[in-house]
């Protein structure tokens, strides 16, 4: 009877040279790598001082936008919310009572607005969808937060300051992403 082992080629391998037992060569070429290292750019950035440059088309935190004269652009039509893929928004429409002509642009408004920012995808369709041009994504990312009820942004922190009453903080957060103003 035959072994069931299969016979095994042997390989036949080539001595090492002195140097090559020692490492050496590869052990120098290692060192040549991590030297030059020393010389390139360090793109490490000190975060707070420091902000690397985004690109044009970087999409960051939602804003609800308001016209010149400070009224609230959104009619609460929902367009956004259901445009929205990861259905982080939600909101509920009132109509515009008497005296209130001076805070919403439109007869209905959004009494209630939020976007849960753990859902949010930032694919921009909210502000695609948008007839008004009431939202808009800034230039600005999502700050950190230790808790889930801090990624909910209501309408408070997503409205835009007034540009009559705070124009250099109007101007600071429209950025350069904001649309043009009807």
């Amino acid at each position: 009877m035959e072994p069931l082992t299969k016979k095994v080629k042997q390989v036949e391998r080539k001595p090492m040279t002195f140097l090559e037992r020692l490492y050496l060569p590869e052990i120098f070429k290692g060192m040549a790598i991590t030297f030059s290292h020393i010389f390139k750019k360090v793109p490490t950035i000190s975060y707070p001082e420091q902000t690397r440059p985004f690109a044009k088309v970087f999409r960051g935190l939602q804003v609800l936008n308001r016209d010149e004269e400070g009224r609230e652009k959104c009619t609460a039509c929902g367009l956004c919310a259901l445009a929205c893929p990861a259905e982080a928004i939600t909101m509920e429409a009132a109509e515009r009572e008497r005296g209130e002509e001076n805070l919403y642009r439109e007869e209905r408004y959004a009494a209630k607005y939020e976007i849960n920012m753990l859902r949010c995808i930032f694919c921009g369709l909210c502000e695609e969808a948008c007839p008004k041009d009431a939202i808009y994504l800034s230039e600005t990312f999502a700050p950190a937060n230790y808790q889930r009820k801090g990624f909910i942004y209501g309408k408070e922190d997503l409205l835009i300051p007034n540009p009559l009453t705070q124009p250099e903080e109007y101007e600071k957060a429209k950025g350069e992403r904001a649309p043009a103003t009807q």
